[in-house]
């Protein structure tokens, strides 16, 4: 059954415009540096020592060593990245859309929550796949003076929540 997804962006007390722009700009630089497969880009918008519920994990990852680890364990983008065994045979993705923000930001502090959607490439017979719906926070931590878009947030926790698994059959009905 899909699962409804609220719309529209909703900006809460103490996140100015400019503080929220730049704090938004280092989740959605996260995702398209992952579609265009560049993980020192990924990097650049983490903390080393980043905590992250990954959604592909059971373990909480503990900074970059324990993301490396889990990385070197999937296959590489477009051989079946999403099924986890290396085989290659999974679907393939074809699209990441973040949206929904709500974002809060306390001096250093930013906290994030929004929506991952997971498009991905028809089934071998030509059958629609289902998106994945993952629901998202995210903290991050200004190392600058938080003012300015230039600002540099990291993100230091990541929590993914799988809410709808994709990458199977559309079923109608």
């Amino acid at each position: 059954m899909p699962v409804s997804v609220p719309h529209g962006s909703l900006a809460r007390p103490g996140a100015s415009p400019v503080a929220a722009g730049a704090v938004w700009a280092v989740v959605t630089g996260m995702y398209e540096a992952y579609a265009a497969g560049d993980r020192e880009a990924i990097d650049a918008r983490l903390d080393p020592g980043a905590t992250v519920w990954d959604s592909a994990a059971e373990p909480l990852l503990l900074g970059k060593a324990d993301l490396d680890r889990l990385r070197d364990e999937r296959p590489a983008a477009g051989d079946g990245a999403r099924d986890g065994d290396g085989a290659g045979d999974g679907p393939e993705e074809t699209g990441l859309d973040a949206y929904d923000p709500v974002i809060d930001v306390f001096g250093d502090l930013a906290l994030v929550r929004y929506w991952l959607r997971v498009d991905f490439a028809p089934a071998p017979d030509g059958g629609r796949l289902r998106p994945e719906l993952v629901r998202n926070t995210a903290l991050l931590r200004n190392g600058g003076d938080g003012k300015g878009a230039d600002s540099t947030w990291r993100i230091v926790h990541l929590h993914e929540d799988v809410r709808q698994p994709g990458g199977v059959p559309e079923t109608t009905g």
